[in-house]
């Protein structure tokens, strides 16, 4: 039986995480740093990334190529968030009621 991933969960170590969206170890604390994302921590205080936080690096490091700077790939980011969450409000709200 396959089993679903848990997109949210932290599970690759900084070095891991880097090496799979193919920036530095720096570019991950700068990211967190500037509020951009928010790794796991373990009871150690060790970063953990997850799939979830490896899809943010890959966009923002899109966003960085097309020539948006830091602070506006963050508010990008969040206006993205803030569309999901409006979008799943009026789908509850235009779903029939049993």
């Amino acid at each position: 039986m396959t089993e679903r991933i848990d997109r949210a969960r932290g599970v690759y170590s900084i070095a891991v995480a880097a090496d799979m969206v193919g920036v530095g170890e720096q570019t991950l604390r700068l990211y967190e740093t500037r509020g951009l994302l928010t790794p796991d921590r373990t009871a150690g205080g060790t970063r953990r990334y997850s799939e979830d936080d490896l899809d943010v690096v890959r966009q923002v490091v899109a966003l960085l190529s097309d020539g948006i700077n830091i602070a506006g790939a963050r508010r990008i980011l969040h206006l993205e968030e803030a569309n999901r969450a409006l979008r799943a409000q009026l789908a509850a709200l235009s779903a029939p009621s049993a």
